[in-house]
């Protein structure tokens, strides 16, 4: 192996193309969770219930759902440049509009537009990112794009915060300013995208011929020996009804809930232990900053071991694990401590968690499967802030709600011990003939 001609192109693919899709997913992240800073002076503003705003903050991932399997096979045919572009534009004009809603009904309509505006652009990028890295790199290349997570919720908490802090200017609300300000970066980086991303290597003008070639033969070699059990001929219903391709969406389900449910009440919790102002955002920033450093470790332990799914079990539990301490250490100061520890599982689990797919699935089911497993997945993002509102609302605290979420992680275990298998195709005893390597 040529270790010098490796270095310098993943050194190069990494710094072209992670920097600006780490960018995007931070203004894409903040601009579908900002509404839980939003909420603290919002919600009595235009008269939303606990029930109703949480519904309404999960109703995101209903037009997110439906609307991503055929946003992400629509990518593999338009190309990712394009695609990602027209995304990243109307996702921003929609958040930016959301300073407009006046009411319940407002407020729902616009969560769902904003939920079928980003349809598409994670699943899309997880996709781009298997045409540029090879197998050994993806799990600590994900767990560095997906830092983008807990560094927009980091950053934003304490920035969020602060724009409330604009109410009466111009006679609008603080939180209409928050929509705004963090809105309109979408709208302004859609040249960006349209210049500097190329939609595959062939595109990439600053790879030489030597470097190109050396990635299609390292891609080649690992379809080779990683064949997928459904192939780029395989039929999109082959696709959804695969056990493993199932049990893939269950456990990001599960993760995707504690995360958003999480997320979405976490700067009322902390309101509620009696914290207010500037002290809340600097406050909710503190689990994610830990979250950062849980993500990337878990992410390379991974790929330095090579064990997918005993690093999702461990991110699992703790989740599931720091979830329960934070519901029965709740209205104390040491819940911060458990919700750190959830965090670093939320985090954690999605550096081994996304490599899985590619085992299972290559060429066009790829697009199809890993689009399913996100829009799936991530109704969890319904369902979580969904039942820690309800629940708040029927017992005045969000222990019970936190309790549940912790129950689901641990459904997440077993689900991953039974279905899931590091060797992919193995698992389900599909013959050889099904798997034709392709490069996906």
């Amino acid at each position: 192996m040529n270790t010098a001609i490796e270095k310098q192109v993943t050194r190069k693919i990494f710094l072209r193309l992670l920097p600006l899709l780490i960018c995007l997913y931070i203004i894409s992240y903040l601009d579908r969770v900002n509404v839980g800073f939003a909420a603290l002076t919002m919600n009595a503003d235009i008269g939303l219930s606990a029930a109703v705003y949480g519904w309404g903050a999960g109703l995101f991932f209903v037009g997110y759902c439906l609307f991503e399997v055929p946003s992400n096979l629509l990518m593999a045919k338009v190309g990712a440049r394009r695609w990602i572009a027209r995304i990243l534009f109307t996702w921003g004009l929609i958040a930016t509009c959301m300073a407009l809603v006046q009411g319940p009904k407002s407020f729902l309509i616009m969560r769902f537009l904003l939920g079928v505006a980003e349809a598409g652009f994670f699943p899309a990028v997880i996709l781009y990112l298997t045409f540029w890295f090879p197998v050994r790199y993806r799990a600590r290349i994900i767990s560095i794009f997906m830092l983008s997570i807990p560094i927009s919720l980091a950053i934003g908490a304490p920035v969020s915060t602060a724009l409330l802090q604009l109410d009466g200017l111009m006679g609008l609300k603080g939180w209409q300013w928050l929509f705004i300000i963090e809105g309109i970066p979408g709208v302004l980086l859609f040249g960006v995208v349209l210049k500097y991303l190329p939609d595959s290597p062939k595109q990439a003008a600053w790879l030489s011929d030597e470097e190109r070639q050396w990635l299609v033969n390292e891609l080649d070699k690992d379809a080779k020996a990683h064949p997928a059990a459904l192939d780029g001929q395989s039929t999109i219903w082959k696709v959804f009804c695969n056990p493993s391709i199932l049990a893939l969406c269950f456990i990001y389900f599960t993760a995707t809930a504690a995360n958003v449910g999480l997320s979405m009440f976490l700067p009322q919790m902390i309101k509620q232990q009696g914290f207010t102002g500037m002290e809340i955002g600097y406050i909710t920033a503190i689990p994610y900053i830990v979250g950062c450093i849980g993500m990337v470790s878990i992410g390379f332990l991974s790929d330095r071991f090579n064990k997918r799914t005993a690093f999702v079990i461990l991110a699992l539990l703790l989740i599931a694990g720091g979830l329960g301490a934070a519901g029965w250490l709740s209205g104390s100061n040491l819940a911060i401590i458990a919700m750190c520890v959830a965090t670093v599982g939320i985090m954690g689990c999605k550096g081994p968690f996304w490599p899985l797919p590619a085992l299972y699935l290559s060429g066009s089911s790829a697009a199809a499967g890993i689009a399913l497993i996100n829009s799936v997945g991530n109704l969890g993002g319904f369902f979580g802030p969904g039942i820690i509102g309800v629940t708040k609302e029927m017992t005045g605290s969000y222990e019970s709600g936190l309790y549940l979420l912790a129950g689901l992680a641990i459904l997440g275990i077993f689900t991953t011990l039974i279905f899931i298998s590091d060797r992919g195709k193995a698992q389900k005893g599909l013959p050889v003939s099904d798997a034709v390597p392709t490069r996906g």
